[in-house]
């Protein structure tokens, strides 16, 4: 009740100009995460074109991730709830960094998990390499105590497009998801 009444007061905040004003740190015009061109789980080819019309949230991350990728996740199924109506113009798209163990019956089962309107896109090391340096995004693999107990070291954080497919939004991990909800409102009101 409280989330849907915090939404209800902030659908637009709006600066001087008349332009938004969001809680999040704004990348407007940013030279990165540009394009994307990943196969999803299906081996259809995607970019973010295919989601023109909706607020689309980018994540990297691997299934299987202790904390950060789980959470983020999650939060993002939250925001679906709270943007009640409007859900449906919400796309999360997850990237794998872990090509080599996230296959792609791992990621459908993964992505699953958090409701609608997720896709995991996965490519080889290459085309992963690529979209990571387009979004500026690091990760290296972390030996572990066999050669299939590595983890992944990655950033934790969130590009959000608005529905020209124009990244606007850099969320760091951690970032209140009612808040989050309040900037995508934003995004779908423009």
């Amino acid at each position: 009740m409280a989330g849907a009444a915090l939404l209800a007061g902030c659908d637009r905040i709006a600066g001087n100009n008349g332009a938004p004003t969001f809680h999040f740190t704004d990348i407007t015009g940013a030279e990165f995460g540009r394009k994307l061109d990943l196969p999803d789980v299906d081996g259809k080819p995607r970019s973010l074109a295919d989601w023109k019309g909706k607020v689309t949230v980018v994540f990297f991350g691997y299934t299987q991730c202790p904390d950060v990728c789980p959470t983020t996740m999650a939060e993002l199924a939250q925001i679906r709830k709270l943007l009640g109506d409007d859900a449906d113009k919400l796309q999360t798209v997850f990237i794998t960094i872990d090509p080599e163990r996230d296959t792609a019956e791992i990621l459908k089962g993964y992505v699953a998990n958090f409701g609608p309107g997720v896709v995991a896109l996965r490519g080889n090391a290459e085309q992963t390499a690529a979209a990571a340096k387009e979004f500026k995004v690091f990760f290296a693999k972390v030996p572990g105590k066999s050669p299939g107990s590595y983890t992944m070291d990655h950033s934790a954080a969130s590009f959000v497009f608005d529905p020209q497919g124009r990244v606007r939004l850099f969320v760091p991990y951690g970032g209140d998801p009612k808040v989050l909800a309040t900037d995508i409102k934003q995004l779908l009101a423009a």
